[in-house]
């Protein structure tokens, strides 16, 4: 697919960006310096909240970003009960005014009437139609159609099931989750009709990712044989590198998890508690070296042969060379 065509992409209009690609956020990944990168390469960039240990580490860092000048970028927010600061958080993304905010893990209806009133636009993640009609109808301005092949909590439908379902059912842009890694990848997923897609796990291997090198060199050393699914970090499938440690400790939860899981008083503060146990269990791996190793990518880390700086991964996606 030429540069030209990519750069007349919907989701290059919506956001005033050069390539039709958001940076996805990856929880422990995402840095202002990596979105600022990736801005300056054409793209947009997205950091989860949940990066910042406080509201006020937030501000700062999206300050810093709209200071560079670089351009369009955006804040991924958890809008379930599991999330403690979420409405401290919103409120800092909305009075900020970031480009975008991405939903995950909840209802986004109080968030997308908060940030349009603001006029933040609010693309939110959907695994199947059902869902993404019901955000549709709340006022959502596009679609994350996160397939099976995407990092972190993936869906349950490939993008060639997923995908066209989309398009038919509803009539706000959708931008795809997943598979893409590598240029011939990008421009079959373009070809279906979409707006623009939402590529990960091939930054985490990027110079200006915050991650240990083991981390980084594991992404070049796998590939997509080795990614497996786990309920283990937060209670949903979540798709990690099988290492000896992963595969030590196994990916479904057991018994007593299950049933705590399911327990009516009990299972919103074990859900909680799960998802906090995991992120941490994800943070000790991605900053240092540990036997008890826990790494967050998706498939797409078959494309990804060596550390590179955002600038050259972002030429690899838009360029045939």
């Amino acid at each position: 697919m030429e540069k030209q065509i990519l750069e007349e992409a919907p989701l290059c209009k919506m956001l005033g960006i050069r390539y039709p690609i958001i940076m996805a956020p990856m929880f422990l990944v995402s840095n202002v310096k990596m979105v600022v990168e990736g801005n300056k390469a054409g793209i947009a960039g997205a950091i989860p909240a949940l990066n910042y240990r406080t509201v006020d580490e937030l501000r700062e860092a999206i300050r810093e970003i709209k200071a560079s000048g670089a351009g369009a970028f955006g804040i991924n927010l958890i809008v379930n009960k599991s999330n403690f600061l979420y409405k401290e958080q919103l409120q800092v993304i909305c009075e900020e005014k970031v480009d975008f905010i991405i939903t995950s893990l909840g209802s986004p209806e109080e968030t997308i009437r908060e940030a349009h009133k603001a006029g933040v636009k609010v693309f939110c993640d959907v695994t199947d139609v059902k869902y993404a009609q019901k955000v549709e109808s709340l006022g959502a301005d596009a679609l994350i159609a996160v397939n099976k092949e995407a990092g972190g909590h993936a869906g349950n439908l490939s993008f060639h099931e997923l995908i066209p379902a989309l398009l038919k059912a509803c009539k706000i842009p959708v931008i795809s989750a997943g598979g893409v890694g590598d240029h011939a990848s990008l421009s079959e997923m373009m070809a279906l009709g979409i707006a623009g897609v939402s590529v990960g796990s091939i930054f985490i291997a990027s110079e200006e990712a915050p991650v240990s090198e083991d981390y980084k060199q594991a992404c070049v050393t796998y590939g997509a044989k080795d990614i497996v699914m786990t309920t283990k970090l937060s209670g949903s499938p979540c798709s990690v590198i099988n290492t000896p440690y992963v595969q030590e400790i196994g990916t479904q939860q057991n018994w007593l998890e299950r049933l705590l899981n399911r327990h009516k008083k009990l299972k919103k503060w074990f859900k909680a508690f799960t998802f906090y146990r995991g992120m941490k269990r994800l943070q000790a791996a991605a900053f240092g070296a540990t036997y008890k190793t826990v790494w967050c990518a998706g498939p797409s880390i078959e494309y990804v042969h060596e550390i590179r700086p955002v600038r050259e991964i972002v030429q690899s996606l838009v360029s045939h060379d």
